[in-house]
């Protein structure tokens, strides 16, 4: 006897109304893991994305024991293998002054590197020159914040600010207005001092009368930039000023590291958790194919009595299950890829399609209807064609 798929959808179609109960079910069960791996990849997206913005690639050389850095070091720090850039840093807690507002800040004291390696975006105006730091000129680009909350507009380049610096106000010239909340020094130092103004390094030094830097920014190997890295150059800066552990290094790829797995963890366990519903589901399959097999007893009794064999009736059922299921988890994947691309659309996020998740709960679900249509299937193997034709 040949199982073909156009007989297995005429036995679907014998119970319409059981059949969509039965796809529908399995359906939600795809649709609920389809939308929540969704959910978990644009989020580990936007986050990896915000990180990359926030200088992931960064990282800070820091002395713990009073070791000077100098121009040398930033020139033999910047040679290391995995460093692509090294800018000098100085840094100071500070207060700015515009129009009345009297607002706490920290003072930076950058390079024109500092867009690349710290990831300064300019939103008004422009960023610190290689002119500005070789004439030691009295500029600064603010945060955005400090812009807002003093003049009630975030534009205000051309204006003056006055910064506690070394215990005196000096007035600077502000050029450029940065984005908040998103450099790298922001990211390594959240919840300190959110309001950032960076000056040119050499005025700052000027200021305090400092011929050394505070810190080194270095910007690694965006390839390379892990936690293997930053101790190898952890080590090799410390060879470098033959300090014993002098210097540190602070890298925020181990945040990123750890917010990844997080967010892995959390999908993963969500999504287990929506797999059950799948379980479930197959024990509706279960059900539906045993109403089946009661239905249409005379017919498998017929079958049997013009030379079907038992393996052909289990086929028959086995495949009927395995193509409600299979039709449910096809509804079921569209539909969630779907909501998911819509909802991305609608709040302007980039879409990736979690392909290997939806792929793994279509196959789980297809097993599901196997497993759970397997019985059904032997129980209308196993009955006596006489019985059968009496029933």
């Amino acid at each position: 006897m040949r199982i073909g798929f156009r007989r297995t959808l005429r036995n679907i179609r014998r119970g319409k109304g059981r059949s969509l109960l039965t796809v529908c079910g399995v359906a939600v069960g795809v649709f609920a893991v389809t939308v929540i791996s969704g959910i978990g990849s644009v989020g580990t997206q936007q986050v990896t994305s915000a990180m990359v913005t926030m200088g992931i690639n960064s990282a800070l050389v820091d002395s713990t024991n009073g070791v000077a850095l100098t121009e040398e070091d930033v020139a033999a720090f910047g040679r290391l293998e995995g460093v692509d850039k090294a800018m000098p840093l100085m840094a100071a807690v500070s207060e700015s002054r515009l129009l009345e507002t009297s607002l706490d800040c920290y003072a930076w004291g950058v390079d024109q590197d500092a867009k690349d390696i710290i990831s300064i975006e300019a939103v008004h105006g422009r960023l610190i020159s290689e002119k500005d730091v070789e004439n030691h000129a009295a500029v600064c680009v603010i945060d955005e914040v400090l812009a807002t909350e003093s003049y009630g507009r975030s534009n205000i380049v051309g204006k003056k600010i006055r910064l506690l610096l070394s215990g005196g106000y000096y007035e600077f010239e502000i050029v450029g207005v940065a984005k908040s909340g998103m450099t790298g020094l922001q990211s390594m130092m959240s919840g300190i001092i959110p309001d950032f103004v960076y000056i040119p390094y050499s005025t700052m030094q000027d200021i305090s009368g400092k011929t050394t830097f505070d810190k080194i920014a270095l910007l690694l190997d965006g390839e390379n930039a892990d936690e293997s890295l930053t101790a190898a150059l952890t080590e090799k800066v410390n060879q470098i000023k033959d300090s014993e552990g002098g210097l540190t290094i602070t890298n925020f790829q181990s945040q990123k590291g750890q917010l990844s797995n997080i967010l892995g963890i959390i999908t993963t366990a969500l999504s287990l958790i929506a797999g059950i519903s799948l379980v479930v589901s197959g024990i509706t399959v279960m059900t539906t194919m045993l109403v089946s097999v009661g239905e249409r007893t005379r017919e498998i009794g017929i079958k049997k009595s013009v030379g079907a064999k038992n393996s052909d009736i289990m086929m028959e059922f086995l495949l009927e299950s395995v193509m409600l299921t299979g039709l449910g988890s096809l509804a079921g994947a569209a539909l969630g890829l779907g909501v998911c691309g819509a909802g991305c659309a609608v709040m302007g996020l980039p879409f990736a399609a979690p392909m290997e998740a939806v792929m793994m709960a279509l196959a789980f679900s297809v097993a599901m209807g196997a497993v759970f249509g397997a019985y059904p299937a032997m129980k209308a193997a196993r009955l006596n064609p006489i019985e059968a034709l009496r029933a």
